[in-house]
């Protein structure tokens, strides 16, 4: 255990130039709050630095340092890989071209440097793996620049130092739909536990980032400890005599069969201990593995009757054979779905219950730290030993005692994690919470009691993954992943009603009344006029040439004593 501590967290979230990010500020403020609880001596918490405000930080952050065994830096917002170098964005940046990130931010190196002096543990934690909008809209001013999507890997060159990112490199991560990030609800839930070694409570963190992302998210850690355990929080002294836990040796080989995972180990917990309440949870555990057991079996039973069907139809069996067959498979295909629905069921209950010990388990460490300083003020004050003390809560199988909103408000926060529910979780049950939990029902092939929030739909929600409602988005916008994006046609394209893109039909000129209107006085008013006089077509030629009869006149034929001849007469 280090003499003294120091922790600086950092969160931006009001940039200028892009868009507000959610989180970060949230996360600094918890992660700041886990660090003051785990007994750090200086703490300190900045949100939305600009890029002078960062490098003092770090600067005084670094005398602190010189005088700790433990520093740790926690950085939460945008961050930027160029060419293999990271770098931490101020919410001042703008970084319209790549020689910018020189100039406005600040390297991952500054901050392993105000760590650097810390003579036990030297710890720097980046939830700065988000998706850069600024690597979207930034210029290159040499084309063969690489600008990485995440940051890129680190290897620290100082003994006992450790980088932990939000995504291991070259990945992002998620900001969460929650109040905070996975990555940060992560780090506050397993870092203080005491006597926790830090490589281990960072795999421990890395599963549970896994699981609530979907698998779409791993941390990762870079750098490397000693051989000796090296935790955040220092284990608390074993208490032995009546203070120690009776279900000590119960829980050890509980969890000693949870980790084998059979049905010959569970079979074994049961006939040693026959009742209490991890003999409940081994139950629970026996019955997954037998719904698993009875799906392979009704799996292996429909794959060989669509093998039979199929052996039936290439001998060209009878008729009457293959129907026989053709039913003997369906039937086996519904067998197979029903054991795989109940064996999602069993999984679901297991995993609710082992959420209820741990919860159950914790109570019980917290009644136990409390019952032990109570007691120690008690000898200090020189008390009488009357006094009442805090009785150990034996664990139990029943959940939390919440109040209705609270219930309500859990159940509509997993609600919105899976899909199912669009509105905020405010904790009033009313009817579009219960039309959610319907909907959730449809999906998920559960038969909850939408009317009521309820721990038992708590727990079944919490067990699925990912999204179980399909995501649904106005017209003009299709999924992508868990988003809607606006749909973009081609030119001469535009979306129809079926939400798809189509060519533009070009418009054939119509005419109006009043067009028609207008060339029928046109034409009246033509009928109307006097006619023109117009030329016979006829030619009248002397010695001089030829030429058009003109208007108004006629050729008439005369004989000059020679000859016919013919003579334009005008009248």
């Amino acid at each position: 255990m280090a003499e003294r501590r120091v922790a600086l967290v950092l969160g931006n979230s009001a940039y200028k130039n892009v868009g507000k990010l959610a989180n970060p500020a949230n996360d600094a403020a918890l992660v700041g709050g886990m660090f003051r609880k785990a007994g750090f001596d200086a703490v300190d918490v900045k949100l939305d630095l600009n890029v002078a405000e960062m490098r003092k930080a770090l600067r005084d952050f670094g005398g602190k340092a010189r005088e700790a065994d433990v520093a740790v830096v926690y950085y939460a917002g945008h961050g930027i890989e160029l060419d293999g170098t990271n770098y931490l964005i101020p919410t001042d940046a703008t970084l319209e071209t790549d020689s910018d990130v020189l100039d406005e931010t600040l390297p991952l190196d500054r901050a392993l440097f105000a760590v650097e002096p810390a003579k036990q543990l030297r710890l720097v934690i980046l939830d700065a793996c988000r998706d850069n909008p600024f690597a979207k809209t930034m210029k290159r001013t040499i084309a063969s620049r690489a600008i990485g999507r995440g940051l890129a890997k680190v290897e620290p060159t100082s003994p006992n130092t450790m980088i932990a990112f939000a995504a291991k490199a070259g990945s992002t991560a998620s900001d969460g739909d929650a109040k905070n990030s996975p990555f940060a609800t992560a780090l506050v839930e397993r870092l203080p536990t005491p006597g926790l070694d830090l490589g281990k409570a960072f795999r421990f963190v890395r599963d549970d980032v896994l699981k609530s992302t979907g698998n779409k998210q791993e941390p990762f850690v870079y750098g490397s400890l000693g051989g000796d355990d090296l935790p955040l929080v220092a284990a608390k002294p074993v208490v032995a005599g009546p203070q120690a836990n009776p279900d000590a040796e119960i829980r050890r080989d509980y969890e000693l069969a949870l980790q084998l995972g059979t049905r010959d180990g569970w079979t074994a917990f049961l006939n040693r201990f026959p009742g209490g309440f991890y003999t409940d949870l081994a139950k629970g555990q026996l019955n997954k593995i037998a719904a698993e057991e009875t799906r392979a079996a009704a799996a292996e039973k429909a794959r060989q009757a669509e093998d039979e069907k199929a052996r039936l139809a290439i001998d060209r069996a009878k008729k009457a054979e293959q129907e026989k067959a053709a039913a003997a498979a369906k039937a086996a295909e519904g067998a197979r779905v029903a054991a795989e629905k109940a064996k999602q069921i069993e999984e679901a209950k297991a995993a609710a219950a082992e959420q209820r010990r741990k919860d159950a388990e914790a109570a019980v460490a917290k009644a136990l730290a409390d019952k032990q300083a109570t007691e120690q003020r008690t000898t200090e004050k020189q008390q009488v030993t009357d006094t009442t003390k805090v009785a150990a809560v034996a664990p139990t199988s029943s959940p939390p005692s919440l109040s209705p909103a609270e219930t309500a408000k859990l159940v509509q926060s997993e609600l919105r994690r899976v899909g199912c529910l669009a509105t905020a979780a405010d904790g009033d049950w009313n009817a579009s919470s219960q039309r959610s939990l319907t909907l959730f029902n449809k999906y998920a092939g559960t038969k909850l009691d939408a009317k009521l929030a309820s721990f038992d739909a708590l727990d079944v929600i919490k067990a699925k993954p990912g999204r179980v409602c399909p995501l649904v988005c106005d017209h003009g916008f299709k999924a992508d992943g868990d988003a809607c994006v606006k749909i973009a046609c081609r030119a001469g394209y535009r979306v129809n009603d079926d939400n798809e893109c189509e060519k533009v039909q070009d418009k054939k000129p119509v005419a109006t009344r009043e067009d028609a209107k207008s060339k029928d006085n046109e034409r009246k008013k033509v009928e109307a006029a006097p006619a023109k006089p117009a030329a016979s077509g006829q030619m009248v030629c002397n010695g001089a040439g030829c030429r058009p009869v003109r208007s108004g006149c006629h050729l008439e034929s005369k004989s000059t004593g020679h000859a016919l001849v013919n003579i334009e007469v005008c009248n």
